[in-house]
Formats: structure tokens, sequence, C-alpha cells
């Protein structure tokens, strides 16, 4: 059986520039190479995952299969190698130490004196290979996290360096660094990246590969020069520039032949690329021939949109599958009441309520969804979003005006949305929700039958309250239809509105099973409805 390859990304400079992009990017050239490929993130903060901090900081929570909260770089990698990762794929500090720590007081250690090196190093080094215990992967590609020179990453750094010794010719280092343009001079800047490269080196890792973040395309004298200060070929120093969209990325690296150095380097066969369902997708993206559609995407994290990352890509690869242009209205749920709800509202083609926590513009998003309801608004609601779709239809449907989530109010008379029986009594919040992949049983004849065509899904978790049975036959009654029941405790999964041109909502999370060439059958139905709903209103304005 031929050797896996390792191919490891460092940053350098400043932080954010995209590594999580240019290795899910590669990602997706050396698939398209007829390899196969896994792509994992060591974190260096000392959290033991991301699941407690705070969206501002963090942006979204993305959850796995096996129900991990990890980094949102995962939910590139998955969209774009097309598949499912797993907790072995995202490292923290914080798991490590706590390893390690366990480990030393259980006697692993045999009395040794704990340091960083050897056993934090061997500890990530032991995590580097771990994928291979439940997928045998050609490559794996490792993004370290943070930039060259934090203190909180030189344990990583250190261990990669140590594990290209012991893989010998089987390792490649790229190495991302910005190369800034000066407008006032008018010209391009290597010192930051030569700067970069030799703090990387001064550690004892040689970059096999430059990829230089721009603002725009770098010409030949700048990669040769880039090439000479930093000792590599020129053909490895790969212009990462400013693109349209995300989805734009591999196309470039693949145009500078990215994939075939890395092939070239690592001994790989290499065959002729072909992106074409790739390149599809983008022109459309791009130039799509059908009427834009507004989405409202009503939240309380409306100026930080990584809040709702998987959510957003989740309605470009709809939108793009059905070529039309998606323009997203972003609404804070605080600014929504019965009076103001109407302005916000009324110019948008569809409404959709993301996941979430807190009271706070909990009755912005009733009143949304009321709107959406009312006003036969192509509506989509995921995991809170179907808990205020609820609250609402016992209020307004039922006659319940006081029906509430004992989350947002303990005492309530009525409570729609209650507890699971298996959070009562938890204190400790970090990994105790209802995480990860469970099934659903899909109702005949309903539309959520007709969007999966199966009678049997599986679907992504992250929450503690779910709908309180007991209020399923009033609701029955009038109208409302719950078309997909987990088989495992008979909890609601999905929830629909049968006399609505589109009113779904689901208690799990779908935006985490999307992928640009296979749109999720929610959000690709959402879009469509929107499109059909906007068709409607132009022709009534045309009129």
């Amino acid at each position: 059986m031929p050797k896996t390859k390792y191919i490891f990304f460092t940053g350098g400079v400043v932080s954010s520039l995209g590594k999580g992009i240019a290795a899910a990017s590669l990602g997706v050239l050396l698939k398209n190479q007829g390899y196969n490929v896994t792509i994992q993130k060591f974190d260096p903060y000392l959290n033991v995952d991301p699941g407690t901090m705070s969206p501002y900081q963090h942006g979204e929570v993305f959850v796995t299969d096996d129900g991990c909260e990890t980094d949102l770089d995962l939910g590139h990698y998955e969209r774009f190698i097309d598949k499912s990762l797993s907790r072995a794929n995202n490292i923290t500090s914080g798991m490590v130490y706590w390893d390690v720590l366990n480990k030393e007081r259980r006697g692993d250690y045999l009395g040794a004196t704990v340091q960083i090196i050897p056993h934090v190093t061997n500890e990530i080094k032991s995590r580097i290979t771990h994928t291979l215990t439940d997928d045998v992967s050609d490559i794996i590609i490792t993004e370290i996290g943070g930039t060259v020179g934090d203190i909180e990453s030189l344990p990583f750094i250190e261990a990669i360096r140590q594990f290209q010794y012991e893989h010998d010719e089987d390792c490649v280092h790229v190495h991302l660094t910005l190369v800034p343009y000066l407008e006032s001079s008018g010209e391009f800047k290597t010192k930051p990246t030569q700067h970069s490269t030799k703090e990387l080196r001064a550690i004892g890792i040689q970059p096999d590969i430059i990829l230089c973040r721009s603002h725009m395309p770098l010409d030949k004298d700048i990669k040769k020069k880039v090439a000479l200060f930093c000792d590599v070929k020129p053909e490895a120093v790969i212009a990462a520039h400013n693109a349209k969209s995300i989805y734009d990325v591999p196309l470039i690296l693949e145009q500078q032949g990215m994939d075939r150095v890395i092939c070239n380097k690592l001994g790989l066969v290499e065959s002729k690329s072909d992106l074409e369902e790739w390149k599809r997708f983008v022109q459309n993206m791009h130039d799509p021939t059908n009427l834009p559609v507004k989405i409202a995407i009503v939240g309380k994290y409306t100026n930080l949109s990584d809040c709702y990352l998987s959510v957003v890509e989740s309605l470009r690869h709809a939108a793009a599958n059905t070529n039309c242009n998606i323009e997203i209205k972003w609404v804070n749920s605080e600014d929504l009441r019965s009076d103001t709800v109407a302005s916000q509202l009324n110019d948008v083609d569809g409404v959709l309520i993301p996941g979430g926590f807190g009271e706070r513009g909990i009755k912005g998003k009733v009143q949304a969804a009321r709107y959406a309801r009312e006003h036969r608004i192509p509506y989509l609601g995921l995991c809170l979003g179907m808990q205020v779709a609820v609250i609402d239809f016992a209020q307004h449907v039922c006659g319940l005006t006081d029906a509430m989530s004992v989350e947002f109010d303990p005492n309530t008379p009525n409570p729609v949305i209650h507890l699971m029986d298996e959070q009562e009594g938890v204190v400790n919040k970090g990994g105790t929700m209802r995480l990860g992949q469970y099934p659903c049983e899909v109702k005949e004849h309903t539309r959520l039958h007709d969007l999966y065509k199966e009678p049997l899904i599986y679907e992504r978790h992250r929450h503690r309250y779910e709908f309180n049975n007991e209020y399923k036959s009033v609701m029955e009654s009038h109208g409302l239809v719950f078309s997909g029941i987990c088989p495992d405790n008979q909890l609601v999964e999905v929830i629909e509105n049968p006399d609505h041109p589109y009113f779904m909502a689901c208690q799990y999370h779908p935006e985490f099973k999307s992928r640009p060439l296979k749109p999720h059958p929610l959000f690709y139905g959402f879009v469509e409805a929107a499109k059909a709903f906007t068709g409607t209103q132009q022709e009534l304005f045309v009129r």
C-alpha cells in the first residue's frame, strides 16, 4: 500500500489570510487528481472546543456527524472536498494538554517530568495520523492555526518539524504570507514574506511552496524575487490574490499549477485536471440568468456574518444550482416589533431564521415567523427557527396566547418548547447538548418527502430544547404537519404548513451538510420557492 502523504499549512505576517480556504482549495485539486484527501485543523487556543466561545470571537460552531463542536474551517473543508469529517479533524491546544495531563495523572509517563518536548509534541504528532484510524487517506492536509512566531502555535510548529524527519520524502510545507500592495508607491512589498519565511526557517522548517496573499495577481518578477529570497523554485511561488468568491480559489490555484508542484514534490502520479462541474458552479454564481432573490436572515448577530457562515454558504449553493443570485438582507431581530416588522420584511422574497440561543431578540423572531406565515412569504426555520415558528403557531393560530419556550419563560403555562429530559440538571455547558447526526423518519405525502425523496434521513443537531409532544394534537388539528420524527425517541424534527407556498422548519441544522455541487434539499426548495415568489411579485408589479 502506498505511504500516506502529508501537507502542512502555516501562516505568517498576519492572521485571517485564508489558510483554511487555501487548504480546502488544494483539497479540491488533489481530490480531482483521484486521491483520497482529508483535512484537519490544529487550533492553538486552550479551549477544549469552540462550543462555549462567543460567536463574536469565533464565528459559528460547526458540528460533525460524530457530534464534535469544531472550528468553522471544518465547514469549508467538508464543503470543498465533499466529505464528512470527525472529531479527529479538529484539535485544540486544550484537547492536547487535557490528554497529556490525564496521562500524567494515570501514571502513563512513569514518573517522568512532563514537558512540552517530548510529551506535548508527541501528543500532537499522534493526532496528525489519528485520522487514518477511521479513514485510509492518500493525503492528509493539516492547517496550523495562528501565525509563525505566536507563542501559542510553537508546540504545533515544533511537532511538524519533528514529524517531517520521521516521514522523510512524504511531507510538503506550504507557507501562506501577505504580499501587501502600497497604493502610494504603486508597488508590491515582499519584505513581510521574506521575514516570515526566515522566521519559519529559523524554527527548522523550509517551506516548499510560498502562497502569497495579495490584493491583485503578482507578476513574474515579484514571484522570482520571492523565490530567490525564500529559497524555493519560481513555480512554487503561488499568487492567492483576491477573488470574487471563495469558490474561485481552487481555479486560481489550479491555473498556476499548485497541484502539479505538490504531486512532483511527493512523487505522486499527476492526471489531467477536470474541474468542469466546479467551473459551471462558479460561472452560475457570478452570472446567473434568473431574477435576483432577496432573503432576510433574521438573527441577533447580523453585524458579523461568520456567525451564520454555513447558512450563507448553503444559500449560495442553492442559488448557483437554481441559476439565480441571492441578495441577503440582514435583519436584527431586536428591531422587530408588531409595528416595525412590515417595514423590515415587506421587500423580501424569503425569510430565514437560523439557530441561536438566549432570550435577546426572541420576540422579534416570533414576529418574523408570523409575518412570513401570514403574508405567504417562503420561510425556512433552523433549530431555534423551528421553535419560534411553533411559538407563533401556538399563539396566533391555536389561541394559546401565552405559549412560550421554557428557555425564555420557565414559568409559562403553555411550554410548547421544553428542555430535553437528558438536559435536566446539566450545569457544565461544553459538549453537553444533543450533538451530531441522528435519524429522522420522513412522513409520506409531505413536502419534506418531496424534497428528500427518502423515507429515512440523517441530519446533524446542536440543541438542548425540543418540541413538547403534549401540544402535537392541538397543532395538528389546526393544520400544522409534523413531517419528520426521530424514531429513537419520537422527537419532532420537522414541521411544515401545507397551506403555505413554502413554510418549512427543522430542529436540526441542514446547513452543515450542504455542498457546492450538492445543495441541501431544504435550502434548494426554499430558494426555488423564493424564486417563484419573486416572479409573482415581478408579475404583479408589471401589471
